[in-house]
């Protein structure tokens, strides 16, 4: 084979390096979309951590042969995740200076600066799902010390974000949207954490844990209430939040839901064998498990009512909707509506109940395809991760056919008004 000439050489470097210029552009041209790598992103492994719950044969109504590994698949699919995003936005913060002041000053992103802890509550619960059960007394005190350590540090959020929210507020109330409950989303979140590992507990630590848990779902649904006083204040004034935020309506299906899975669990989770109460241990038990499944079903039917309104809102504005991060709503808020309706289920021995559960569940897994396509296609068409397209640009959120229509109003009763 003759050998290679000067000017092929010439020519075949001038390619592999015309090649290689462009990887390197291409690499560099994504490193610079990731100044726009917010908090945001947490939504996906808080989707992804959902399903994992809503997935474990404890969850689940109805069992089949190889369940138990389908959510082993999703938990450790969402460890990957969580620890991708976690890495993006590091690079984020230490690469592009102060962003990550900027991420917590700003009216809209801010909002969303509590999700990695969200995040990190449906992986501490996944653990006791599936990871005790296959570990040793280990792992039993080591999620007792990760609960407290949670709950500590959500309780230190939740303050710390209200505050900084409150210091310098730049929000209006024709912005309001149930994404404003999301600092005091962790905190609450303790109680499914406690729900899901408490009764693996010694009584002696176990109990500590189903108060403190209840104390923190007492305080995450007292004032997501006092935020839907003012979700629906909005409303009625402005009408529906833009097309491109109602996706994020799904956010208020979530407070009832898990403070109904989490009271049900806690209740179910009290020791057989303790300090009596009120009256014998098995008349405490009793009464927990009473009091838990009443005021579950009473705060239920407040989730149902929020899901349709947030459908109907959503398919009045499909030709309108783009793609954002908080198209994630559609699944971790609906993840606690569909556990708690199960555990609602099974309180009652309801097989019917059981049946709407595993179809939820079903039509839940296809959302979350249905939604991890379109984060894709967004993704590489530019949609999300580019400037002036993320939640660290500041939006107003009234309807624009709305506000168009209170302009107009406003003009009429000026010209009215006039001598």
């Amino acid at each position: 084979m003759a050998p290679r000439s000067r000017t092929q050489n010439s020519g075949y470097d001038s390619e592999a390096a015309k090649t290689e210029t462009q990887a390197q552009v291409k690499i560099v041209t994504f490193l610079h979309r990731l100044e726009h790598f917010t908090w945001a992103w947490f939504t996906l492994p808080m989707a992804t951590g959902g399903m994992a719950l809503l997935l474990t044969p404890q969850t689940q109504p109805h069992n089949f042969p190889g369940l138990d590994t389908i959510g082993k698949v999703v938990f450790i699919w969402d460890l990957f995740v969580f620890t991708a995003v976690t890495l993006c936005i590091t690079y984020r913060f230490l690469r592009f200076r102060g962003t990550l002041v900027d991420s917590l000053t700003h009216p809209t992103e801010s909002l969303f600066a509590a999700t990695p802890l969200i995040s990190l509550s449906s992986i501490i619960a996944a653990i006791a799902r599936y990871g005790i059960p296959s570990a040793g007394d280990w792992l039993i005190i080591t999620y007792r010390v990760l609960f407290w350590v949670y709950f500590i540090a959500s309780f230190s959020a939740a303050v710390g974000l209200y505050f900084l929210l409150f210091t310098s507020p730049a929000l209006k109330v024709s912005d309001m949207t149930p994404a404003w409950d999301l600092p005091i989303f962790p905190f609450m979140l303790s109680g499914t954490i406690a729900s899901a590992g408490a009764a693996l507990q010694p009584p002696v630590h176990g109990v500590p844990m189903i108060v403190a848990a209840l104390t923190a779902q007492g305080l995450g649904m007292m004032m997501s209430i006092l935020m839907y006083s003012n979700y629906i204040h909005r409303m009625i004034q402005y009408g529906f939040p833009s097309p491109q935020s109602r996706a994020g309506m799904f956010i208020a299906v979530g407070p009832p839901s898990f403070t109904c899975l989490a009271l049900i669990g806690l209740a179910n989770d009290f020791p057989a064998t303790y300090r009596a109460y009120f009256g014998a241990v098995e008349t405490t038990v009793q009464i927990l498990k009473v009091l838990a499944t009443t005021t579950a079903v009473f705060i239920w039917s407040l989730s149902l009512w929020f899901f349709c309104i947030t459908v109907l809102a959503c398919l009045a504005a499909r030709d309108q909707m783009h793609f954002h991060l908080n198209w994630w709503a559609l699944v971790f808020s609906n993840a606690g509506f569909t556990i708690a309706t199960i555990g609602i289920g099974k309180m009652f021995q309801s097989p019917a109940v059981g049946w709407v559960g595993s179809a939820m569940t079903m039509l839940l897994v296809v959302t979350y395809l249905a939604v991890g396509f379109q984060h894709a296609r967004a993704l590489v068409r530019k949609d999300i991760l580019w400037d002036g397209k993320d939640e660290d640009t500041y939006w107003g959120e009234r309807d624009h056919k709305t506000e168009k229509l209170m302009e107009r109003a406003a003009t009429v009763e000026d010209v009215t008004a006039r001598p």
